[in-house]
């Protein structure tokens, strides 16, 4: 098989979505006869046409999923909560450099530093 031959089989399986401006309009004018205008079209207007030749309808876009809400969900909290919480955090803190526990400090470290920064803003 020349190379040719391997391009055409490669553009008849590729779907229109994924082809290139340059693809659309080698194969509008291979298909559609008495077409006008192909090298000035962009690529939507290329696609539009080439479904209506070929009898392909658009299909609706897919309803955008909502996300669940989980435990990680953001809890609006005011100043004051937000600064109980970091007296709270700041005790366990105490408690697991007793325990030498790396990990959890590290942890507990990061939602204190990102506590105070949302009090700075909240003020």
């Amino acid at each position: 098989m020349s190379e040719t031959e391997k391009q055409e089989e490669g553009q008849a399986a590729k779907p229109l979505d994924k082809m290139t401006v340059v693809e659309l309009r080698e194969t509008a004018k291979e298909e559609i006869s008495g077409i006008t205008g192909v090298s000035g079209m962009k690529k939507d207007q290329l696609l539009q046409t080439l479904k209506e030749a070929r009898g392909i309808e658009d299909e609706a876009p897919a309803p955008k999923k909502k996300k669940k809400k989980g435990p990680a969900s953001k809890k609006v909290m005011t100043a004051k909560e937000m600064k109980e919480e970091i007296v709270r955090l700041r005790a366990e803190r105490d408690v697991l450099r007793e325990e030498k526990d790396r990990k959890k400090l590290a942890i507990i470290r990061r939602r204190i530093n990102r506590l105070k920064k949302k009090t700075r803003k909240a003020a």
